[in-house]
């Protein structure tokens, strides 16, 4: 038995993990827990706000396939956090969140005029995957132990654990720390070899299959093995938008999500689709019909490490709980086995139909960047972007009608380095995602393409770059405007007049204007490097300027309003939040 803190058992049961970054704000109510971490060699890296915490803690939890760590301070430090835990958890990323609270006696329940303190697990509990509150110092592992189970088990998210600031900064009498091992799976769930079997068969058999990559891929990391598979099959391959990337979208078997129209044409002649971590949510219409084919027509695999989920929005033929690389990487010798019976030369006719039909759809949105007006066309901040990083940056996007015309003017290249909150649509998070993968990730490019309204959330963010080194570069879309409420309200007021005119007067819509922030000259005021274009033409040179300053940079973007509205496929975005019309 050995004295020490709460907070070193906790740092010292993180370890054991592999934790080695951890995102908060220092706060003396958990003293002895980042005392810890120095000690230990675990690195604390500090924003300006707790829920930017969580964020980075979910990014970096996101790109590097391990556990996110977040802390936050016993009562304003947990309401702050409390923004990151439902976007973390609503896009399954894997982060413990550990929180300070009140010294026992005092809380749980409150006795009447606490101080900094509320029901901090009852609020976070219905809002994340497990919260728990310690309740003795002897406990402590205990319920670390069940937060790491509980982080491994099934479809990632958050979970919180709550230790009170007389058990984390107080020394006690302490066992041996214990190794995961011990008290959690440590190996990835493996499939039934008869369910590999059934499967291989099945997508041997079938005229044209398709698969369908949620972002089960990507936790998995499962990209080669899903490549693979999919040349084996010649099937193409949709993705969710969380999952989207986990086939470089360049392949011939890609079906980016950006090609709305085909989307719905693949998923309606596949007579078999594999889904690998895939939900079927609300932007994949569910699995219903017009946008995909039903049984008996189509027949369904779904594979996923959450047993809740497989056959939950879509009947399935076959259901697998599985870890989609370990599934992936034994049906590869599946089919192996069976490629001499696959009728290839008709999947070959559709993969090569399929192509013809992206390369016109390309074509027709890459009509906008015809445009070299001035204040300029949105299309052109993505596609300067594409063309001055390198394939594997890690690409954020972030906004409204900004994020929209930066996922269809972007190609994944590569797997694993597209970030934005697609389940939640969280104005913001993109500011701290992106600090979150330059840490991540510290020898690769990062660049954030945002909104001005969604920059205004978390602006403070630039002065933590500037002081951790994070060299990410920020193009800020400035409309002033909230555009797509702007545009919701053309259409709800003066539909016809909106689609003449393309936007209503002075007025005539509802507090969706805002003023200018220069965020070229707010940059600087923090110590990063500041730019600020108007043209097309101006884009790469203020590029080439940002990577040369050598530091954080912003480059603000005067972008056309009434034309930033008018973002791609804008209906289907505001569709899709319909139920579909079939069953």
């Amino acid at each position: 038995m050995v004295k020490m803190t709460g907070g070193e058992v906790v740092a010292l049961m993180l370890k054991q993990e592999g934790v080695e970054k951890v995102f908060g704000i220092v706060d003396g109510t958990y003293l002895g827990l980042f005392a810890a971490f120095r000690k230990h060699g675990i690195d604390l890296v500090t924003p300006r706000h707790e829920a930017c915490a969580v964020h980075m803690a979910g990014a970096y939890a996101r790109l590097t396939g391990r556990l996110g760590v977040a802390i936050a301070s016993n009562g304003p430090g947990v309401a702050n956090a409390l923004p990151g835990v439902a976007v973390e958890n609503g896009e399954g990323n894997r982060v413990l969140l550990i929180t300070s609270t009140r010294r026992v006696g005092i809380g749980y329940p409150d006795r009447g005029g606490a101080y900094q303190y509320f029901n901090q697990v009852g609020v976070i509990k219905p809002m994340s995957k497990w919260s728990g509150a310690v309740p003795s110092f002897s406990r402590i592992p205990e319920f670390m132990k069940r937060a790491f189970r509980k982080s491994f088990q099934g479809r990632p998210g958050v979970v919180h654990v709550d230790i009170p600031e007389n058990f984390m900064n107080a020394k006690n009498a302490t066992g041996a720390i214990p190794a995961p091992v011990s008290y959690r799976r440590v190996a990835p769930i493996t499939p039934d070899r008869d369910e590999v079997e059934r499967a291989a068969a099945l997508l041997a058999g079938a005229a044209l299959p398709i698969i369908h990559a949620g972002s089960g891929v990507v936790h998995a990391g499962a990209f080669d093995e899903l490549r693979r598979v999919a040349e084996l099959l010649h099937a193409p391959v949709c993705t969710s938008w969380g999952g989207r990337g986990a086939l470089p979208e360049q392949h011939e078997l890609a079906v980016s999500m950006v090609y709305v129209d085909l989307n719905d044409r693949v998923r309606n002649e596949a007579d078999v689709v594999l889904a690998l971590g895939s939900r079927f949510g609300e932007t994949d219409w569910w699995g219903k019909a017009p946008n995909w084919a039903q049984p008996p027509k189509q027949k369904l695999i779904q594979v996923d490490v959450d047993e809740e989920t497989l056959g939950l929005n879509k009947p399935a033929e076959m259901t697998v709980l599985a870890d989609a690389k370990v599934f992936l990487g034994e049906l590869i010798e599946a089919l192996e086995a069976r490629r001499d019976t696959m009728p290839l030369e008709g999947r070959r006719r559709a993969v090569a139909a399929y192509n013809e039909a992206k390369a016109k759809q390309r074509a027709k949105l890459d009509k906008s960047l015809d445009d070299l007006s001035a204040p300029l066309v949105t299309a052109h901040v993505a596609k300067a972007c594409q063309e001055f990083f390198d394939d594997d940056a890690v690409f954020v996007v972030d906004g409204g009608n900004t994020t929209i015309w930066g996922m269809f003017y972007h190609e994944a290249r590569t797997p694993n380095t597209l970030l934005s909150t697609p389940k939640f649509g969280m104005l913001g998070a993109g500011v701290a995602q992106a600090l979150g993968a330059a840490v991540a990730r510290p020898d690769k490019q990062v660049y954030c393409i945002i909104g001005d309204g969604a920059m205004g959330f978390n602006q403070q963010e630039i002065e933590t770059a500037v002081r951790n080194g994070l060299r990410v570069v920020y193009l800020v879309c400035c409309d002033k405007q909230w555009g797509m409420v702007k545009m919701t309200q053309q259409f709800a007021f003066r539909p016809w007049k909106t689609l003449i005119m393309k936007s209503l007067g002075p007025g005539e819509t509802i507090n969706a204007d805002l003023h200018e922030i220069a965020y070229d000259k707010l940059a600087e005021s923090m110590g990063a490097h500041g730019e600020r274009v108007r043209e097309p033409g101006e884009l790469r040179p203020a590029l080439e300027r940002s990577r040369a300053s050598g530091k954080p940079a912003v480059i603000h973007v005067d972008v056309d309003p009434v034309k930033h509205m008018w973002a791609p496929n804008l209906m289907t975005f505001k569709k899709m939040h319909q139920e579909p019309e079939g069953k």
